[in-house]
């Protein structure tokens, strides 16, 4: 396709530009920085390309708040058009997943199962909020535990499939509409994970308080105003 628009005259600018007018809901981008400034670990697991994502992100001042982003790689070559390439060679070999969903050049479940082996060589344990909306979100839903938080794009085709195979997902569930939806949704669980954390905090350093008074702790940060956001409610089926 990049190579049939550039046969026709349309210049990576031209792209670029068009990238740049893609609407996004404005309590989208303050979440993803509030969620950043909370000290939340954002990673991109997206079947797009760099190019497509890194102009997005750099355009609405995003790009520093993502550690990671996994998507197929593409560069703009000497011709000054755009080469996307899989993220997965499938002409070489394949990915392995027996999903239907997954697409032959990405499996996002095999790409959170990396995510996940790299958490757990961590001391403390890291809870997973998982937000998609497109059919390849699903296998990487599968691949959440308890304790971790799904939030599918309601009336999506990953919403669909979670619907219709609700005994398989292990991670509690959280929909949304809309992005004034997605932000009280995404704080409220992130407000959650945040005084789980502090509890336990508070109860290790209790025990070591006996042995060294002179421990301190430092208070986590608290997401203001956002601790009366009703509960997420689970799929119903």
């Amino acid at each position: 396709m990049m190579k049939e628009l550039h046969s026709q005259g349309i210049r990576i600018e031209d792209i670029a530009t068009v990238l740049k007018r893609s609407p996004i809901h404005p309590r989208i981008i303050e979440a993803i920085k509030s969620a950043h400034a909370l000290g939340c670990d954002l990673k991109i697991v997206s079947d797009a390309n760099t190019f497509f994502i890194e102009t997005i992100l750099e355009h609405h001042g995003l790009k520093e708040c993502f550690s990671e982003i996994n998507t197929n790689p593409g560069f703009v070559d000497e011709q000054g058009r755009l080469r996307i390439f899989p993220h997965h060679d499938f002409t070489k070999s394949s990915h392995g997943c027996q999903h239907s969903s997954c697409p032959p050049n990405m499996c996002k479940g095999i790409v959170i199962e990396r995510i996940q082996a790299s958490l757990s060589m961590e001391d403390q344990k890291k809870t997973i909020i998982y937000l998609g909306d497109g059919l390849g979100d699903f296998c990487p839903t599968l691949k959440l535990g308890d304790g971790d938080y799904v939030m599918p794009r309601k009336g999506f085709p990953v919403w669909d499939l979670i619907c219709n195979n609700r005994k398989l997902v292990n991670a509690e569930i959280c929909e949304w509409s809309d992005g004034e939806e997605f932000e009280n949704i995404l704080f409220h669980l992130i407000s959650r994970i945040i005084s789980i954390d502090r509890n336990n905090t508070s109860a290790k350093m209790g025990q070591l308080y006996s042995v060294d008074c002179k421990l301190e702790t430092m208070p986590l940060p608290v997401a203001n105003g956002h601790e009366a956001f009703p509960q997420a409610l689970p799929v119903l089926h």
